[in-house]
């Protein structure tokens, strides 16, 4: 591809919108992200991505594919209810996750099966093969004004999701409502995996929420610094993967994935170089 064809299409409205919405969502999932790695809860992330095929599925089924609006509460209730799963002591997290993950996809793919909403459009819709660019421009409104509002309330909110990320036992003691920042936060998670999944697909889009924040520990030693850092390290890997992406002509959501772990396996390399040289 020449230079100038590249940069034509990022003046087309169908590269336009998913590069600009992307970087949105890509800094939300980041921010996150850390709260959920830190209380180890990244595979939350992962769970709710399956729940999100099967209400991509259920969408097609009813004649609305893709509508935010169906898949929003599907994916809001499933992450309130394996929020409460993992908080039940019979329970533990990791089966939680297994129940409600392989269930939603289970579900998911016999309603794909039996609809002609999907039909062979399945890979598409979970690994985001080429749907990053039907992004309508109601989609795109929508997804970056959600994006914008999620990130407004987890800054305002910061502390109280810094605090129940690291000791809720302490949050607990000084009044601090454990439970209802918890729940929040699977709320804004499960609105970035659903407005996320039109770019990544479905099975992918959790590696927003995960490898920023897994990069950022590498070389941060403070919340507030690899909370930073995630926002940087995700808008930058989602620019390159999605530039690459148009470039090779490669699955965009896949691309964006590589370009994160590439990233991650540079800073472990140069942890280790680092450690290396200390002990020499």
């Amino acid at each position: 591809m020449t230079p100038e064809r590249f940069f034509y299409l990022f003046t087309r409205s169908y590269v336009l919108y998913p590069f600009i919405a992307g970087i949105a969502v890509s800094l939300i999932a980041a921010v996150i992200g850390v709260s959920l790695v830190q209380k180890r809860y990244s595979m939350i992330g992962d769970g709710l991505s399956h729940v999100g095929f099967a209400s991509l599925a259920i969408s097609s089924a009813v004649g609305m594919a893709g509508s935010l609006w169906i898949s929003l509460p599907i994916v809001t209730v499933s992450a309130v209810c394996l929020l409460r799963l993992r908080e039940n002591n019979k329970v533990k997290g990791d089966a939680a996750i297994a129940i409600l993950s392989t269930g939603a996809l289970a579900v998911g793919t016999i309603i794909a099966q039996k609809s002609t909403g999907l039909g062979g459009d399945v890979c598409n819709y979970m690994f985001g093969s080429t749907s990053i660019f039907a992004m309508t421009p109601g989609d795109f409104v929508t997804t970056v004004v959600l994006a914008l509002v999620m990130l407004v309330l987890y800054l305002f909110f910061y502390h109280k999701f810094f605090l129940v990320s690291f000791d809720e036992s302490f949050g607990k003691a000084i009044g601090v409502r454990v439970s209802f920042y918890n729940t929040f936060l699977a709320i804004l998670t499960a609105v970035t995996i659903v407005i996320g999944m039109k770019m990544m697909g479905a099975m992918l889009i959790s590696s927003l929420i995960v490898f920023p924040t897994l990069t950022a520990v590498r070389f941060c030693k403070t919340f507030r610094s690899v909370t930073i850092a995630a926002g940087i390290l995700s808008v930058c890997t989602y620019v390159v993967g999605f530039a690459l992406s148009i470039a090779l002509s490669t699955p965009p959501g896949a691309t964006i994935v590589i370009v994160d772990i590439a990233v991650f396996l540079l800073f472990c390399a140069i942890g280790v170089l680092k450690n290396h040289l200390k002990r020499g």
